[in-house]
């Protein structure tokens, strides 16, 4: 870090010499700014930015089902409709911005920097909207189907653009992958931020269960029993109900706070730098033309299906661990901080995996980090519902999600640079190539979240009940356990024919920095002449 920044200081001391400068000078002080050096600061207030991306997504992927079922009060049906629809649609917008973005011209910012700060207020009132419960009840579906599917395309607009900056912040790999490895950590961190923020401001309002002939049949414990389980005014004061619904409102206000901040970090704390290579290439291409050429580029498919798998493993895991906690374990009261537990364990052992990658390689990270969490899903469904097991098997499951989180964004910048130089002539789609894994990953999100609020709704989910039927736990149970287990066993099974290794990365590397130099070297050699 310190040669970065003295490297720095080197090239800003050289610019404000008056004496000419030769052309070995001019070559050294141009290598010096090319090399892309990241201080400290740099690399974090980068990874501020991933923040917002994972603080509100981890209190949708958790909670918005839940939500939409137990306070929203919306049929499991419909409630499949709003989440696999919002998904569906914000897979497609990704794509999109991705190409947007490709084509948008350089400014002072620079490419990527307008659409980050721009989309940001407009996302932040959108979300809030979206944990708003209107009063009116027909109409409801549709107001949480256009406020999710809005929230979507506006943090698009956030997040693709974000995500592409990891390759215009420095051209060395080391740089990338220490700047992706802060990020991460701050992601997680987002994670346990959305995770705390969310759970403990909502699980303060807790509202009492709703008891059923079913519930007296198991020996629960209710005071006032009503035969028709959806009657929820009766038995639930209004002024509980109120505090619940304004309890999600708050949450949603702090997060909206954090959301704002962290794109002002981002925008006044980074510096995007232009690639050269990227920049020589003067007629854009059509956006069939960039899918045909990211698609067909054998590396990235292979990467894409294979996080394809263990992404929607890890999000059917997500989606349904709260409600598996509160109705499966009958943990309705420590359900938020099990995930929270979850989450910080995740935090803590980025570094690990960062360290690990770099001792070991990626692929080898890859199926130590993800098959990990397999024993612990298996044991979580197995055992009594105990409390401390439950603990235990969550902090051990966090090992595995950090690894989750940190591999995908640190093996995607290795693949475009493959890219390039397989294609010289092609540059500058590193928006569509983060696009279309995000299209991916989101759409196995709205894959995940439609089809396990559909099997709830088959199985037949009861609306804030204190307990669900048999057929209930035992979906939570396939949903939480053998259904990812599968996915994460496929994904790794692709991962096998992924080809770019540490041998191949460290070959493309030179490649690269030699097609860097001759580049700068005939710019240097054209404004001499």
């Amino acid at each position: 870090m310190a040669k970065g920044e003295g490297s720095e200081q080197y090239s800003n001391t050289n610019l404000l010499q008056n004496k000419p400068l030769n052309e070995d000078d001019v070559k050294l002080a141009t290598k010096s700014e090319r090399g892309g050096r990241l201080s400290v600061c740099n690399k974090i207030c980068y990874a501020i930015g991933g923040a917002p991306y994972q603080i509100t997504g981890c209190a949708l992927g958790f909670f918005l089902q839940i939500y939409l079922l137990d306070v929203a009060q919306l049929d499991p049906f419909y409630a499949s409709i709003i989440l696999f629809v919002g998904r569906a649609w914000d897979a497609v917008t990704d794509p999109t911005v991705g190409f947007l973005v490709s084509r948008s011209c350089w400014t002072r910012f620079g490419r990527m920097m307008p659409w980050i700060l721009l989309s940001t207020p407009f996302a932040v009132a959108s979300y809030f909207l979206i944990w708003y419960v209107p009063s009116f009840d027909q109409g409801k579906v549709i107001w949480y189907l256009v406020f999710y599917c809005l929230f979507q395309t506006l943090q698009t607009c956030f997040h693709v653009p974000y995500s592409s900056l990891t390759m215009f912040i420095s051209s060395e790999q080391k740089e990338r992958d220490s700047a992706t490895a802060y990020r991460m950590t701050v992601e997680v961190l987002g994670s346990v931020l959305g995770t705390a923020i969310q759970g403990q401001i909502v699980g303060g309002a807790n509202v009492p269960c709703i008891p059923s002939a079913l519930d007296l049949g198991r020996g629960v414990n209710a005071t006032v029993f009503l035969p028709e389980v959806n009657v929820t005014k009766e038995y639930v004061s209004l002024d509980e109900l109120v505090l619940q619904k304004k309890s999600y409102m708050v949450a949603a206000g702090v997060i909206g706070i954090v959301y704002i901040v962290c794109a002002f970090i981002v925008f006044f704390g980074v510096r995007e730098r232009p690639d050269p290579t990227t920049l020589r290439v003067k007629k854009p291409i059509s956006f069939f033309q960039g899918l045909r050429l990211v698609m067909g580029h054998g590396p990235y498919a292979k990467l894409v299906m294979g996080f394809l798998f263990t992404s929607l493993a890890f999000m059917l895991l997500e989606g349904n661990f709260a409600l598996f906690c509160t109705y499966t374990l009958g943990f309705r009261n420590d359900f938020q901080n099990i995930l929270l537990a979850i989450m910080i364990s995740a935090t803590l052992t980025i570094p690990f995996w960062q360290w690990f990658l770099t001792k070991f390689g990626k692929k080898t990270a890859v199926y130590f980090g993800i098959s990990w969490v397999i024993p612990f899903m298996i044991l979580i469904v197995l055992i009594e519902s105990n409390l401390i097991v439950t603990y235990v098997v969550s902090v051990a499951a966090g090992i595995s999600v950090a690894a989750a989180f940190l591999l995908p964004w640190s093996m995607l910048p290795d693949v475009i640079d493959d890219f390039k130089i397989c294609n010289p002539q092609s540059q500058g789609h590193e928006a569509i190539f983060y696009s279309f894994y995000v299209f991916f990953t989101k759409f196995a999100s709205g894959v995940s979240l439609g089809i396990s609020t559909l099997s709830l709704d088959f199985a037949g989910y009861l609306t804030r009940g204190c307990s669900q039927p048999d057929a209930v736990n035992l979906t939570l149970k396939m949903l939480v356990s053998p259904a990812p287990i599968v996915l994460i066993i496929l994904g790794l099974i692709i991962f096998k024919l992924y080809p770019i290794n540490e041998e191949t990365r460290q070959k493309n590397k030179k490649i690269l920095q030699d097609m860097r130099d001759n580049e700068h070297d005939s710019e240097t050699n054209s404004s001499i002449v």
